[in-house]
């Protein structure tokens, strides 16, 4: 008889509860897991008691926004219930090298005799996301949780992100920059490009205005599928988009991003809070994924 086998991730892939469901009533078996913040320290769970809309309304009031983890019982009761339905589960939590809660999920497997595999790949976000539907790619071909993982873990570098900011204030306020070099790129205008490539999110280049924010973007995602991922091809590579909270500017980006790389189909989701959290509203991301 066949491995019936779960998929897990958290909610900063940007798949909503509504999606999962849909996904489930489908056949497909996606699971999850919201993040939990603390706003003026009452806690919060993405997408079930708090909403994109309530969220920016919170930062945008100075509220104290902090994101969180996870509870080891909230993810072993998830784990638990699936386990009664399935053999197996694939967990993905969000880049390791963005939060503790892929070590915290790596521990808590070790209780469970290899029933579930976590799997480290270094994903956010719309790649993140991909992870997630590559992986029940992979269930209907066949393979074992522990395969997936392995295969997940081994195309980790097939993906890249970059991320434009409206503004320094919040990667300042969360000691990710120093005062001083937000000082002094609020004062010269700049909107930083930064990127995610593996596990942290670095620093990659500086426009003077947004349509060069843009233009810097949409070459460095062409570079990347030209000398990393074999040539920028519709049938070879996923282009994504992601934006903080201005759903106009980012439907732009989109008509933009689609007269530069024509025919590739884009999916474009918001970014997850715990991202948006340490950098604000009006940042636009463009990501890309090498097809399985």
């Amino acid at each position: 008889m066949a491995t019936k086998i779960a998929v897990v991730t958290d909610s900063n892939s940007g798949i909503t509860q509504k999606q999962a469901k849909e996904l489930q009533d489908k056949g497909h078996a996606l699971y999850v897991l919201p993040m939990p913040f603390m706003i003026n320290e009452e806690t919060f769970y993405e997408d079930i008691t708090l909403t994109q809309e309530q969220f920016y309304e919170q930062l945008a009031k100075g509220a104290d926004v902090i994101t969180s983890q996870p509870t080891p019982d909230s993810i072993m009761q998830l784990w638990d219930n699936l386990l009664q339905e399935y053999d197996e589960i694939v967990h993905i939590p969000m880049s390791s090298g963005l939060s503790g809660s892929c070590q915290s999920a790596l521990m808590l497997a070790e209780e469970y005799d290899g029933k579930v595999q976590v799997v480290n790949n270094q994903r956010i976000s719309v790649t993140q996301r991909q992870s997630a539907m590559d992986a029940l790619t992979l269930i209907n071909r066949g393979m074992n949780a522990v395969e997936i993982k392995q295969f997940l873990e081994e195309d980790k570098f097939n993906s890249s992100i970059y991320i434009m900011l409206d503004t320094l204030y919040y990667l300042k306020k969360g000691g990710r920059i120093t005062p001083a070099a937000a000082a002094l790129g609020t004062i010269l205008k700049l909107k930083p490009v930064l990127q995610i490539q593996g596990e942290k999110l670095d620093a990659f280049a500086k426009a003077r205005t947004a349509s060069q924010g843009k233009t810097i973007m949409m070459n460095a995602i062409r570079n990347d599928m030209e000398k990393r991922f074999g040539g920028a091809d519709k049938d070879r590579i996923w282009l994504q988009l992601a934006y903080t909270y201005d759903l106009e500017a980012a439907n732009q980006l989109k008509e933009e991003v689609s007269q530069v790389f024509p025919g590739f189909d884009i999916h474009m989701d918001p970014l997850s809070l715990s991202v948006a959290c340490h950098i604000g509203p009006g940042a636009l991301a463009i990501a890309c994924c090498v097809r399985i």
